[in-house]
């Protein structure tokens, strides 16, 4: 059962509380506690944010769509607060998981599942296996191809091979010095501005738990694991909107080789925006949810 918090952890969002599942089995104990944050009234919508991030991710999101769903918004294993377990794997299929286990420890119905990057893969993965409990996928700027956050700087392609490099990897995965995360996230902007100050502060404190590094660098180890699951995206019954930034890393090669995929998926792309829309244009994701009837 979810178990509230006594302290709030994580920015405040009003309307929204925080939650944690508990293991109920042998399949769970590698994971641990998930945390999640709910609010809101309605039918479920269920959040999965991107690499490196947590479910604050969707702060801007969360207030435009709270009147009309109940928001599940997840920290997946090892990220935000969920708890860090020594040696868990943090592939696809260990994350495609975590989603399951919040449908089904909460017994979620009728849900429509948004993610962004990292998160809509795992919105579509999940769909594939959820058939019975998933009504709608939103699939935003899916990280499902090579090269991805390298794609977005210079300096983002260093990191990233730094901190999957063995032998200096891990020290490396511990060291997020304010200004080079700022540079990171800012490569997934058009709007710079987008990136608040205390979400940025919040980012590096959560990096600075106990075991994180290693979750960092696992999950950045893993994204391979992401291009591999295309393969589940046709077991898909659900609709699917894919939703793509017009400045995302992915290429047109990327989106069109979705769309052929996909081809009764419906498809926006956003004009002057790029791989975080939840953060610069929060708009376009809540306004697609509040008008389907």
């Amino acid at each position: 059962m979810p178990l509230t918090t006594s302290t709030e952890p994580g920015i405040r969002i009003p309307g929204t509380t925080s939650h944690f599942l508990d293991p109920t089995g042998s399949r769970d104990q590698g994971q641990g506690r998930l945390r999640y944050l709910t609010g809101g009234s309605g039918a479920p919508l269920v959040l999965l944010h991107t690499v490196r991030t947590q479910a604050e991710h969707f702060r801007n999101v969360i207030p435009l769509v709270q009147q009309r769903y109940t928001v599940y918004a997840l920290d997946l294993p090892g990220m935000g607060y969920s708890q860090i377990v020594p040696g868990a794997s943090y592939d696809e299929p260990a994350m495609r998981d975590a989603v399951r286990r919040l449908l089904t420890q909460l017994d979620l119905r009728d849900v429509t599942l948004l993610g962004e990057s990292m998160g809509a893969v795992l919105a579509l993965t999940a769909a594939a296996d959820l058939r019975d409990r998933v009504r709608r996928v939103v699939a935003v700027n899916a990280y499902d191809y090579p090269g991805g956050i390298a794609r977005s700087s210079l300096l983002a392609r260093l990191i990233i091979t730094g901190v999957i490099a063995p032998g200096a990897g891990p020290l490396l995965a511990g060291l997020e010095p304010k200004p080079v995360m700022r540079a990171i996230l800012s490569g997934g902007l058009a709007d710079r501005t987008a990136l608040r100050e205390d979400y940025l502060n919040e980012l590096l404190s959560v990096g600075r738990h106990p075991g994180y590094p290693a979750v960092a660098r696992g999950v950045y180890r893993n994204l391979p694991s992401l291009i591999a699951a295309r393969g589940r995206y046709a077991e898909v019954t659900a609709p699917i909107h894919l939703i793509y930034g017009e400045k995302d890393w992915s290429r047109p090669s990327d989106r069109q080789a979705n769309k052929q995929l996909l081809p009764r998926a419906e498809f926006t792309q956003v004009p002057d925006a790029s791989h975080f829309i939840a953060l610069e244009r929060p708009d376009v994701p809540a306004n697609l949810l509040n008008s389907v009837a």
